[in-house]
């Protein structure tokens, strides 16, 4: 082992996270090596559905999801589902998440999340811009549907706390839903469209590319599986499969869903969970597609990236070992073309990914309990590429000794 330190900072985790808070860091003045166990964008970042949803405040944890998830729950292939081989393991969690949607818990993780989302939104487009990636951003909003006017009604208290918090969004009829999409099934009666949805052409290819501008600015992306950190005087050590070891004078551990196995080596419990989304990927002639458009009664949304048509979405709480059940990329595809008369189904390529998720759906970010030379940036959920601007500034407040540039007590990672 060598006892010197190596580098200002190691990075565990090649995600948009982390690497967004590698080129943070970097941008500080800190040599940085990012480790991950599989190379750049091979986790979630490669096969989400792309959108800077800055309007999406409200936690997943929530009384209305306490209403729906009964009924979802009896359907295996629906919007939120537990398969039963993993239902024993993953109680304790739902726990959690069910106790986090009382209505004052709601509140705080809203007022929180929404002060995250500000800064990511705020950070965003500079950082694009620093990392030569500005042109992969879109401007193109998001279209909610609703089969009817009671499930309108029922999304209006959600609407009206984005409203309490400067969200612009505007209420839609059938004409009116037509005219920003055309070709949505006209069981769909009413709409409600957010202009303030951003999203990047494609997330793995933004991805990247962020790769590709950390390393030319003299920066270093190993592969390595992690899976031990060791504090030292000065700094830590981390440690690799196989017994390997490199020593850095603080680390950032982001490293997706499998970050809480890393937090427990220095004593670290932390509940985090897997959402197992999944997608399929077809042409980009499928479907004249104009905005992204929500399904939120099924679960799912409908995506234009540059690379063809995503449909994808749901959350089936699964963990890391079971066998992915690629049915529900079927199922999700096959109300899509119900939904989207005029969609091509044909040519598709299926995915499924880990979202690191905890139970009141705020992130972990802050310095570990053992040493303030590890922070904690994972758990964003299905928010991730969202949040990654503003993550990476908090973090890199935090590497160099700065106060955060917004209050970041909710995310402690010792809130559990």
């Amino acid at each position: 082992m060598n006892d010197q330190i190596q580098t200002d900072v190691i990075v565990i985790g090649a995600g948009v996270v982390g690497l967004s808070t590698a080129i943070a860091a970097q941008a500080r003045g800190l040599s940085v090596v990012v480790l991950d166990r599989e190379g750049p964008a091979a986790g979630a970042s490669a096969g989400n559905a792309g959108a800077f949803a800055f309007t999406d405040i409200l936690p997943l944890a929530s009384p209305g999801i306490l209403k729906k998830a009964p009924k979802w729950l009896l359907d295996p292939l629906g919007p939120l589902s537990v398969p039963p081989a993993y239902a024993l393991q993953i109680a304790p969690w739902m726990f959690r998440f069910w106790r986090a949607c009382a209505p004052g818990r709601v509140a705080h993780s809203t007022a929180a999340q929404t002060a995250l989302m500000d800064l990511s939104k705020a950070e965003l487009e500079p950082f694009l811009q620093e990392t030569g990636t500005v042109g992969m951003l879109r401007k193109d909003g998001n279209l909610q549907v609703y089969e009817g006017e009671a499930e309108l009604k029922a999304s209006l208290p959600g609407w009206k706390a984005r409203e309490e918090h400067g969200i612009e969004f505007h209420h839609l009829d059938a004409a009116g839903i037509n005219e920003i999409q055309p070709g949505i099934a006209p069981r769909f009666t009413h709409g409600t469209f957010t202009p303030g949805w951003y999203s990047i052409a494609d997330p793995k290819l933004y991805t990247l590319a962020l790769a590709d501008h950390f390393r030319a600015i003299g920066g270093s992306i190993e592969r390595a599986e992690v899976i031990a950190l060791r504090p030292v005087d000065g700094g830590v050590d981390v440690v690799s499969s196989g017994g390997a070891s490199r020593r850095a004078a603080q680390v950032v551990l982001s490293a997706g869903a499998f970050s809480h196995q890393v937090a427990r080596t220095i004593g670290e419990n932390i509940p985090l969970e897997t959402e197992r989304g999944y997608n399929t990927t077809l042409p980009p002639e499928a479907f004249d597609l104009r905005t992204q458009v929500t399904f939120g009664g099924h679960g799912f949304v409908v995506t234009r990236l540059s690379t063809g048509i995503r449909v994808g979405g749901a959350v089936e709480l699964g963990g890391l070992k079971l066998p992915p059940n690629f049915r529900r990329s079927e199922a999700m595809l096959k109300k899509a073309q119900s939904f989207l008369p005029g969609l091509k189904p044909q040519g598709g390529v299926q995915w499924m990914g880990f979202r690191p998720s905890l139970p009141d759906s705020l992130p972990a970010v802050g310095h570990a309990r053992a040493t303030q030379r590890v922070v904690y940036a994972f758990g964003h959920g299905h928010l991730g590429l969202t949040q990654s601007a503003g993550t990476a500034r908090i973090v890199a407040d935090l590497l160099t000794g700065k106060k955060p540039a917004i209050d970041i007590a909710s995310f402690s990672p010792q809130r559990f």
